[in-house]
């Protein structure tokens, strides 16, 4: 490799992992926060990092994260202030390795008055204002999560579409009966824990909830797609079980499908171009928290495409090192590939999510350590972050 000295930054004896595999003590070399060069081979000019044999990932892109809501709500009752919870979250989004997030924000709830509506638009005004004034190691996207049972929930998703940095919409809907909670017990188990509510409450509570699904779930369904479709911005699908389930969201423009909770599901999405996104706590724990089907299984069966970190961080990550020795077929650059670049261009951000030139210089080291990969440091567009 030959190093311009006018260069950005510059990597050496690094375990580099592209989107073909790993090209052991290789060096990379980036400039104007762009990557110009990825080569096999050991590079000694002065200013150059060695990297001693540690990993050398491309940022992680996540596409699904509600972590921010635990920064802004830490304990019942209590609000922390919206700079110092953006900064919290950020800080725990980069050390996990991600350097584009999407900040998974609910718009609706299945009940009025919760946590979530309450810091809804707090939550969005802290991020852009963190990101604007350069606080924030990792570039903040937004994602709305909308719960078509939400009555008024056109009311605060459509002025939201104005957003520049709103890059994704997910529809979804967690009437009891159907889609993550096709068993009433878990449902009843989730949210009674969740809420508090005595047998009785608990009873009131799923009648009302089916209610508002019958009365508003499908109207909403239609009026945010046609939304979205006027705006040009892409959909995700949310924990499809059925072939009616996908059908539907093939013939709305569903560009990822969210935590199918069926092989069927996940096998017809696929089919219909959609990428399967599950979470990595999924992976890392071996199942789902609601009783559907694991990560792992579809990754056995070719029918995972992306990981999202879903409620923790470092899940992307440990997912990424970890599906490569349970399942045989799958690589470290094809799970590598599930945490940056397949999320990054299923939701249109082809300008990062790899090592290879003219890409973005997102990168981060790992060293592995008894199994466990750990972040050392960060880089976004070529300056370090971490």
């Amino acid at each position: 490799m030959i190093y311009d000295p006018g260069s950005e930054l510059a990597v050496t004896n690094a375990r580099v992992v592209t989107r073909d595999g790993v090209v052991e003590g290789g060096s990379l070399l980036a400039r104007d926060g762009v990557i110009a060069a990825v080569e096999p081979g050991t590079t000694a000019v002065t200013g150059v990092l060695d990297f001693g044999g540690d990993y050398l990932l491309p940022g992680l892109v996540e596409l699904h994260t509600d972590n921010l809501e635990k920064h802004f709500a830490p304990r019942p009752g209590v609000r922390w202030p919206g700079n110092l919870a953006v900064i919290g979250h950020d800080a725990q989004v980069a050390a996990a390795g991600i350097t584009t997030v999407m900040d998974a924000i609910s718009v609706g709830d299945v009940r009025d008055g919760s946590v979530r509506m309450e810091i809804l638009r707090d939550m969005i005004a802290a991020i852009e204002k963190a990101q604007k004034a350069g606080m924030l190691r990792a570039e903040h996207l937004l994602h709305l999560r909308c719960e078509i049972s939400f009555a008024t929930i056109m009311e605060l998703v459509e002025p939201m579409t104005e957003l520049s940095w709103l890059k994704l919409i997910s529809v979804m809907d967690h009437t009891p009966g159907q889609r993550q909670f096709v068993k009433p017990e878990k449902y009843r188990q989730y949210y009674q824990g969740k809420y508090g509510l005595t047998d009785e409450a608990m009873d009131k509570f799923m009648a009302g909830q089916i209610a508002a699904g019958e009365a508003n779930g499908a109207a909403n369904r239609r009026a945010i797609v046609a939304l979205c479709r006027a705006k040009g911005l892409p959909l995700a699908s949310h924990d499809d079980a059925t072939a009616e389930h996908v059908a539907e969201a093939a013939a709305d423009g569903m560009v990822v499908a969210e935590f199918p909770t069926t092989h069927e599901a996940a096998e017809l999405s696929r089919r219909h171009g959609m990428k399967v996104m599950m979470g990595g706590p999924n992976v890392v724990r071996g199942g789902s928290h609601s009783g559907n089907i694991s990560a792992k299984s579809l990754a056995e069966k070719g029918q995972l495409d992306i990981i999202s970190s879903d409620y923790v961080p470092s899940s992307m990550l440990q997912s990424a090192f970890l599906l490569p020795g349970q399942v045989p077929g799958v690589s470290l650059a094809q799970a590598v590939a599930m945490v940056s670049a397949n999320p990054a261009e299923a939701v249109g951000l082809t300008d990062r999510g790899a090592l290879e030139p003219g890409r973005r210089a997102d990168m981060i080291r790992v060293s592995l350590i008894d199994d466990t990969p750990v972040v050392r440091s960060v880089w976004r567009a070529g300056q370090r972050v971490m």
